[in-house]
């Protein structure tokens, strides 16, 4: 469910596009790509000071698809090609079939405002070139990209929402204790999203044993009447245990159809029982100023690290959304990938992580 924070709501209809061409949430390059016409990139010659994606083995690189750079285009001083390397390393690295080359970093009218042109191309014969285009802030901490607002940016654009997270994040957990490697889902129990995605955070917490996977509750107030009141009474039910919030959570979404401002302190108070809870001693807990101070702290955790649609996963910092749209195939691939990034144990098996031959869909079973 999307939620409209900061510079507005995202479309779904890009925020997909992204998706499918294998881009993770909330990071202008991966938005401007969605969004780059086809067509041939522009010439330039020279041999430059760039920076290259990391190739395939030889036989699996076809002939490199960039033209030459010139030093010309590279008129500011900040950031290095290095670091703009290491950014879309980290924000596209994941994916073995893609290609890359840094072809301008330049001055804009604005001061210390850097432009920044990236080609991309498959790594497949022929391969169309398109073109990226972002800017990066005075600070040099943040990307601006088509479509996508303000975003992190650097060698490490995770980092700080990672160490956000380890500091803050303080939802119902299931997994592994240390924090070495994070996941923190970002749901709404009132989200009809969020219940789907159940069934994958499931999957996660199983296929990667050595996770400590949070829910952090992020009640959608705008949109959802009863978000903030199942909010309160699951920060109550956590009191007792993390196993009692998540039974609780899960009566929620069981029965989320029936939420209403006339109907919310039954629905919630039934959850709460069916979860082996004291039905009112939890609904006088969620009512109190105290429970009601935990969930908008736990708001202002969600804007703060930038989320902007339920279900968001957070992997050690990371946001992915947690959607039937995107594979997955896809998600336990940059699960895995941020893990190595990081230099953490995901407890991910060799078999886990082999990639399984796509399901066939009802339309294409033979009759």
């Amino acid at each position: 469910m999307l939620k409209k924070i900061g510079l507005g709501l995202r479309s779904v209809e890009g925020w997909m596009v992204a998706a499918a061409l294998g881009m993770t949430m909330g990071l202008g390059a991966a938005i401007g790509l969605a969004q780059a016409p086809a067509g041939k990139p522009p010439v330039v010659v020279g041999q430059p000071p760039d920076y290259v994606s990391a190739p395939a083995p030889a036989a699996a690189v076809p002939a490199d698809p960039f033209p030459q750079t010139n030093p010309r285009f590279f008129t500011a001083a900040t950031p290095t090609t290095q670091t703009v390397g290491s950014f879309l390393r980290e924000v596209w690295g994941y994916d073995s079939g893609r290609q890359w080359k840094v072809m301008a970093i330049q001055t804009t009218a604005a001061p210390g405002v850097s432009k920044v042109t990236v080609f991309v191309a498959d790594k497949t014969p022929n391969a169309q070139v398109q073109s990226v285009d972002f800017y990066i802030t005075p600070d040099g901490k943040h990307a601006i990209g088509a479509g996508s607002g303000v975003v992190p940016f650097g060698a490490k654009p995770f980092e700080e929402a990672r160490k956000m997270l380890e500091e803050r994040a303080n939802g119902a957990s299931r997994g592994a204790a240390s924090k070495d490697f994070e996941l923190v889902e970002f749901a709404d129990l009132q989200c009809p999203h969020c219940k789907d995605a159940q069934g994958t955070m499931d999957q996660i917490v199983k296929d990667f044993p050595k996770a400590h996977v949070v829910f952090q509750l992020f009640p959608l107030i705008d949109i959802h009447s009863s978000a903030f009141k199942a909010a309160a009474y699951g920060v109550c039910a956590q009191k007792q245990s993390d196993e009692a919030f998540f039974k609780y959570a899960a009566g929620v979404f069981d029965t989320q159809d029936a939420l209403s401002p006339t109907t919310e302190d039954t629905v919630l108070r039934g959850a709460a029982m069916r979860a082996g809870l004291d039905g009112d001693a939890i609904a006088a807990c969620a009512a109190a100023t105290a429970t009601k101070e935990v969930v908008a702290e736990d708001i202002k955790l969600a804007q703060d690290v930038g989320i902007e649609q339920t279900p968001t996963l957070m992997v050690n910092g990371r946001p992915m959304p947690v959607t039937s749209d995107i594979p997955y195939e896809t998600l336990k691939k940059i699960i895995q990938y941020q893990a190595t990034l990081d230099g953490v144990d995901s407890g991910a098996t060799a078999e886990t992580l082999a990639p399984k031959p796509e399901q066939p869909k009802l339309e294409t079973l033979p009759k």
